[in-house]
């Protein structure tokens, strides 16, 4: 058995950890309150993940560092250079493959699917920050220092996401779902669970090494199509939908900082936001996720 240390237990640390402790690995959760999930193979720290010197000494012997991490999206810029550089710092120590979860704000706004080949484009500082921790790792990895990987997703459908904040709850209670986006623009959803399998999938397999892959994620839906089968899979009612104007979010953020830094990201559902990932699917033998079977498990927030 491998010690795998997991940084941050949100959707995506929990879902990574629980994944490879039902697996018999041995997984270290490292968060500020030590919280996680509850397993006799999961050892959960209190810890700075910032404090570099603490990292190294939790990640010492681990066969993977996974960044899980999920700053408040309004703090990204106070809160991820430090975490970053930490990080960078505990992989190169100790020579724990580098194993990042991470999302598609770096590409900034397509023209087409996302693919294997779709380079990072993201001008916007807010997008471009994720795109700069990439290169930062790539060129540690190039230069020998580390070995990474990272794994890209679209919006998640389970768990912290406009899907399950702006329509789950509602639509649960029966009553109409506001959500700040177009309803019939298509879009990538993207399974919590597949973003774990595909990320301990990469850190464990020489070949994901240096790149980026793009999470198995299932056919584009729109916002009224995804919120539809939610209802069908969960045996609800007809969805009723309504999507608010941008003037209502823009007002929203006056008052809301995460509203007003959903300001940054309205362009993903604005026109097309889908990506296509038949590479990673290919090169490593991934399906998604049974879309209805997630769809019943989304998490209200």
């Amino acid at each position: 058995m491998s010690l795998h240390v997991i940084v941050g237990a949100g959707p995506v640390g929990t879902a990574t950890a629980d994944l490879l402790a039902e697996r018999g690995e041995n997984v270290r959760v490292v968060t500020r309150r030590g919280g996680g999930p509850e397993h006799p193979n999961v050892e959960r720290v209190a810890a700075d993940a910032t404090d570099a010197a603490r990292l190294i000494e939790l990640t010492k012997g681990a066969s993977a560092l996974y960044n899980c991490a999920s700053p408040l999206y309004h703090q990204w810029f106070r809160d991820w250079p430090p975490l970053a550089a930490s990080l960078l710092a505990a992989a190169e120590a100790t020579d724990a493959v580098l194993a990042v979860a991470s999302n598609l704000y770096g590409y900034g706004p397509v023209t087409g699917p996302i693919t294997a080949a779709t380079e990072l484009n993201a001008t916007h500082p807010k997008l471009k920050l994720r795109a700069d921790m990439f290169r930062a790792a790539l060129q540690a990895h190039e230069e020998g220092r580390i070995r990474m990987t990272e794994v890209r997703s679209s919006d998640y459908i389970e768990a912290n996401s406009i899907f399950s904040f702006a329509l789950a709850k509602p639509m649960r209670a029966g009553k109409r779902a506001y959500t700040p986006t177009p309803l019939d623009v298509k879009h990538s959803w993207t399974s919590v669970t597949d973003v774990a399998t595909a990320l301990t999938t990469a850190a464990q397999d020489e070949r994901a090494w240096g790149k980026a892959w793009l999470v198995p994620t299932n056919t584009p839906l729109t916002v009224r199509e995804i919120g539809e089968r939610f209802a069908a899979a969960n045996g609800l009612g007809k969805a009723k939908i309504t999507s608010l104007p941008y003037a209502v979010l823009w007002t929203a953020g006056l008052f809301d900082p995460m509203m007003r830094e959903l300001r940054h990201t309205r362009y993903q559902f604005a026109k097309p936001f889908t990506i296509d990932s038949s590479l990673t699917e290919q090169t490593f033998g991934l399906v998604p996720s049974d879309l209805d079977a997630a769809l019943r498990n989304v998490v209200e927030v």
